[in-house]
């Protein structure tokens, strides 16, 4: 595995994708921070848990993140905001490979209300055995700016 830690989060409305993550990491023996939410009957703001996410991402070297809610769109436009990150709503295999292979990406977005959790697992399992190219680190160069 190309990181050391994870970092994962969702809403309530991704709460039961990412508990069937936290038990994915727990089978594999993944090292894994769960940011919360702790159930999927009180609603809370995406963006309070994807802050969090991001925080750890960006301060922790070699760690990804993993950010869930219904759609997945309203958790990478709170992570992209951040300096540093770069996260992709993923949907498929083929996203989670051009996603690290290209963009360096270090934080999945899953959109739990259009991805089922098997497609998901094998995006997660995709990504992180994906490295970074890094013939294409001058755009990479030129996000942050």
């Amino acid at each position: 595995m190309i990181f050391n830690s994870i970092a994962i989060a969702s809403d309530h409305r991704g709460y039961r994708m990412k508990s069937a993550f936290i038990t994915y990491f727990e089978e594999l023996g993944y090292e894994y921070t769960d940011f919360g939410t702790s159930n999927d009957e009180t609603s809370v703001d995406y963006p309070d848990f994807a802050n969090m996410v991001t925080d750890y991402v960006s301060s922790h070297k070699n760690a990804i993140g993993i950010l869930v809610c219904f759609s997945g769109v309203g958790m990478s436009i709170v992570a992209n905001r951040h300096k540093g990150i770069r996260a992709v709503l993923c949907y498929s295999e083929e996203i989670a490979r051009l996603s690290r292979k290209h963009n360096n990406a270090n934080i999945l977005c899953f959109g739990a209300g259009f991805l089922d959790i098997s497609l998901a697992k094998k995006c997660f399992t995709t990504f992180i055995e994906t490295p970074f190219d890094p013939r294409h680190s001058i755009r990479l160069e030129k996000i942050d700016k």
